[in-house]
């Protein structure tokens, strides 16, 4: 394996294989992104990944084992696959009301080689969902199962994040794309004040993902973006951040090689061992399973 970043959140998916509503009629999206396209953005930008963590797509949820099957499945020496962030089910529909779920549909690591995560979308629920008790019951059965929880939300969702976190102490959560904050000058204050108090609890990390698609065309620079992934690296430090891409979602707004620069440029007045963390190190704490032992029994080195 080579000596590169590894990068914590890319997605793979085919629309002949698998059922992705949210994908109809996204146009440069709506098409199968698999892993030789995603080896090949990554080699234009001359910085092919030591390896990868796969995110789910949102498929039907029915869908979600089988995904996370055949993303390990798509695991090569040139692009190692080092574990999947699989769907969860749990909650009802956004709005409406719902008994918690059994918690043997929870992801088992012992029942899927290669499972290091779960997610479930909730950047769309209604204000007071994060907070539900059966929600916090199905995040509390993912932790007991060692798995951390990545967490999808959008910049007003932050408080309620804060007080889930704050509920469940023993549970990890990975905070997808810096809370997803309105890219502009003017958005910066209370997305900062609300990461920063999600900073404060020990049992959260960030990705250094997702934020080109944020903004808006006009405020995609690097100047545009190295504020807010300062202020990440500022109050979570080097050693609870990690890089992501959000690749191929990204392509809507830029390319990896232009994010992957951005960020270097962000972490760039740490020193080389704090570098590592982000660029590398902390997926490794965060995603332990498969960076120890991938699908094909590698070892990460």
């Amino acid at each position: 394996m080579s000596s590169g970043h590894v990068d914590a959140h890319v997605h793979l998916w085919d629309p002949g294989r698998f059922t992705y509503p949210w994908l109809t009629g996204v146009a440069g999206l709506d098409r199968p992104f698999l892993a030789p396209d995603l080896l090949a953005a990554t080699r234009s930008a001359g910085a092919p990944p030591a390896g990868v963590v796969v995110v789910e797509a949102d498929r039907l949820p029915r869908q979600a084992r089988a995904e996370a099957e055949w993303v390990l499945a798509a695991s090569t020496p040139e692009l190692p696959v080092l574990g999947v962030v699989a769907h969860v089910p749990f909650g009802a529909a956004a709005g409406a009301a719902g008994a918690p779920d059994d918690p043997a549909d929870l992801p088992d690591p012992a029942g899927l080689a290669g499972l290091v995560g779960a997610r479930r979308l909730l950047q769309d629920e209604p204000p007071g969902f994060l907070t539900r008790p059966d929600v916090v019951t199905a995040v509390a059965a993912i932790g007991a199962r060692g798995l951390p929880f990545d967490v999808c939300v959008r910049s007003r969702q932050l408080p309620e994040v804060v007080e889930l976190v704050r509920r469940l102490p023993d549970v990890e959560f990975v905070l997808d794309h810096l809370g997803k904050p309105r890219i502009s000058p003017d958005a910066h204050g209370p997305w900062a004040e609300d990461l920063r108090r999600l900073a404060a609890l020990p049992n959260v990390r960030c990705k250094l993902s997702g934020l080109a698609t944020e903004a808006d065309p006009d405020h995609r620079t690097a100047a545009d973006l190295l504020p807010f992934l300062r202020h990440a690296l500022d109050v979570f430090g080097p050693g609870r951040c990690l890089f992501g891409s959000d690749w191929p979602v990204l392509t809507l707004a830029t390319t990896y090689e232009h994010w992957l620069h951005v960020v270097l440029e962000a972490v760039g007045d740490l020193d080389g061992a704090e570098r590592d963390l982000v660029m590398r190190g902390t997926a490794v704490a965060t995603y332990t399973r498969p960076l120890a032992t991938t699908t094909a029994g590698r070892r990460c080195s």
